[in-house]
């Protein structure tokens, strides 16, 4: 977080030439703190310039390096626009509500869903005179927001029935699990795949995310899920297989499988 600025003292018992040190002093603060902020948003272009360039090497012979110098540069990127955004609005004063934006923003996806929020003025008629309002427009802006994931228990039960006559008893044969004796529904079981091997979020981690929900997943009973949805997705890869393995060329990385990646808790 930026320092608070130091208090600056009483002007009116300072004469001309304490004045004069102190404004000297504030511009050659001003000069360094514009030589910093140019150096940074310098080094910012520099890391933009790099990454593009990484990312046309990606696919040369040695690419698991050029993933990991995209990374460190990626994450070396977000730290400087992040605390040049935390300066900015810790200095620029507040702004109202109805103000415009200050840069143009790329459209938000169309098939998001919509929820409309309607705000109408507290004034049903003219705050000046009284008169009747009518309606001459709208101005519409849209906001991002996030619904968090959550957990839930799905209860399936099946009743029993029996026959007035011969006794005997009729009941729902039970729905089909991906995991035969796992709790695993198949939306959680996807969850847990997608995030270890896309988002590569390593089981013990998933596991602390759901314990914030109140939710207590091991890691062995996760690694359970993991190893048995691969093997219930096999004939999927198989069939992926197949077909890669009919075109003339393949393009592959030549990095062995699970290098790099240490040892890791799960």
């Amino acid at each position: 977080m930026a320092g608070s600025p130091p208090l600056l003292p009483d002007l009116k018992t300072l004469d001309a030439d304490a004045l004069q040190a102190l404004l000297l002093a504030a511009h050659s603060e001003l000069e360094i703190a514009r030589e910093q902020l140019l150096s940074r948003d310098q080094e910012v272009e520099y890391l933009k310039l790099q990454l593009a360039k990484l990312r046309r090497m990606l696919f040369g012979r040695s690419s698991e390096k050029v993933v990991q110098q995209i990374e460190q540069l990626e994450l070396r990127l977000e730290d400087l626009e992040t605390a040049k955004a935390e300066r900015i609005h810790s200095n620029e004063p507040t702004r109202r509500p109805d103000a415009g934006p200050r840069t143009s923003r790329r459209a938000l996806p169309d098939h998001l869903p919509r929820e409309v929020e309607m705000h109408m003025p507290r004034h049903h008629a003219c705050p000046e005179c009284g008169g009747e309002l009518r309606r001459l427009g709208e101005d519409v802006s849209e906001m991002l927001e996030r619904v968090p994931a959550t957990y839930k228990v799905i209860r399936h039960v099946r009743p029993k029935f029996s026959c007035g006559r011969c006794q005997h008893i009729v009941q729902a044969p039970a729905p089909s699990r991906p995991l035969e004796r796992s709790m695993a529904g198949p939306a959680l079981l996807a969850n847990v795949l997608v995030s270890k091997f896309c988002d590569h979020l390593p089981l013990y981690r998933q596991a602390e995310i759901a314990a914030r929900q109140g939710v207590e997943l091991e890691r062995s009973p996760l690694a359970e899920w993991v190893g048995g949805a691969s093997a219930l997705l096999q004939p999927l890869v198989e069939a992926v297989r197949r077909h890669v393995m009919t075109a003339e060329k393949l393009h592959a990385d030549d990095s062995l499988p699970g290098a790099g990646s240490g040892h890791g808790k799960d």
